[in-house]
């Protein structure tokens, strides 16, 4: 798609993100069908790209809001999505953010802490109104994932644990402005092992099993996110196999009637539509590699830095033999590094390069460190 569309992205000041908007509607099409075969509610995670265009593409799939903070409820509430398809998760809810949100009396708080259901009881109370809530427990499932982004073992800030809930039922029988509506698991991010999942089904029933035999009805399970996307071969796999995940629920989580399922999907929906476009600024030799100096840096894609992750490069604009480039950016710092020992055609001053599967967690996380501007965005 990028090189079909070269002579545009040629004229565009860099670095900039490009969006496929195509293949973002073919990969909500087939999430949004294939969840539907289990009437499954699917809430898309913000957090992985807030851009306005891609939330209208949400919404038009018929997909929630998943969110983690004050700002990115009232983003999702602004850009069309209804307050009853709205959750509000995060392990650190300030006072200004809970209050907004219980005035737009959105679906439901994911709690985190026995102090977070005292203080969202007490704001309820003093804005008269109750607060829905899931309970968002630790299952201490391993998501075989990067320990960064690694949510649901024992050592992780997030949920309640185990040992903690029957204190949480306790606590919960005092406050009169919540109202229980279901539980809440998010493991990890991603996941491209779908045993893991199969694993959390297995702890989801027997929390289920917990909850049952002290006679409470749960509404909604919430089994979070965390499917992976393929950063290494993204032209082969573009969509990630939904058929697979939700068929996978299906078969090994145990429901009660009339209950929901919710998801909060995020990078599967988003990073393969996404490309950071850069240009070549300078080529530095060096005693066993080459240094491919881009105008983009940590600044404008911070995973590299931040988790050590992949992305695939691709030189758009060179069709020469291949040689071997660490491709960096201009950011002072020794970890403003996009890829070491990679081989790329011949690249030279000006060459514009595309870095793949950055739609998640990409544009989003970007930052003004050493005064940068910060990049635009077109769409395709």
């Amino acid at each position: 798609m990028l090189k079909q569309h070269l002579q545009e992205l040629q004229l565009q000041t860099t670095p900039f993100y490009v969006y496929n908007i195509d293949l973002l509607r073919q990969t909500l099409q087939n999430a949004s069908a294939e969840a539907a075969k289990y009437n499954y509610h699917v809430h898309y995670a913000l957090k992985a790209n807030a851009n306005a265009p891609i939330l209208a593409e949400m919404l038009q799939a018929g997909f929630g809001a998943d969110c983690v903070s004050g700002n990115e409820v009232k983003c999702a509430i602004e850009n069309g999505f209804k307050p009853e398809h709205v959750v509000f998760a995060g392990v650190g809810k300030s006072d200004e953010e809970i209050n907004y949100a219980l005035e737009q009396d959105i679906f439901c708080f994911n709690c985190e802490s026995s102090h977070e259901l005292e203080v969202l009881n007490e704001l309820a109370t003093a804005k008269g109104t109750k607060a829905r809530i899931a309970l968002r427990i630790n299952p201490n499932v391993n998501a075989n994932t990067h320990k960064y982004i690694t949510t649901g073992l024992e050592e992780n800030k997030f949920g309640i644990n185990a040992w903690e809930l029957e204190s949480v039922l306790d606590l919960l029988k005092t406050l009169e402005n919540i109202e229980l509506i279901g539980i809440h698991f998010h493991i990890g991010s991603q996941i491209t092992d779908l045993n893991v999942f199969k694993n959390l089904c297995t702890r989801v029933n027997e929390f289920q099993e917990w909850f049952i035999a002290r006679n409470i009805t749960l509404q909604h399970i919430n089994v979070g996110g965390g499917l992976g996307v393929d950063y290494y071969n993204p032209d082969a796999n573009l969509i990630p196999d939904f058929a697979a995940y939700f068929g996978l629920f299906n078969q090994f989580l145990e429901l009660r009637p009339g209950q929901q399922v919710h998801f909060e999907l995020g990078r599967a929906l988003v990073a393969q539509c996404g490309t950071l476009i850069s240009k070549v600024l300078y080529i530095k030799k060096g005693i066993s590699t080459n240094f491919a100096i881009l105008d983009a840096g940590m600044t404008e894609l911070i995973r590299p830095a931040l988790y050590q992750s992949y992305h695939k490069i691709e030189n758009l604009t060179s069709d020469k033999q291949e040689e071997r480039y660490d491709v960096v950016g201009p950011i002072c710092e020794s970890s403003d590094c996009f890829g070491k020992a990679v081989m790329l055609p011949e690249t030279n001053r000006g060459d514009l390069v595309a870095i793949r599967t950055a739609g998640a967690y990409g544009e989003v996380m970007a930052s003004g460190y050493n005064l940068r501007d910060r990049v635009n965005a077109i769409y395709l």
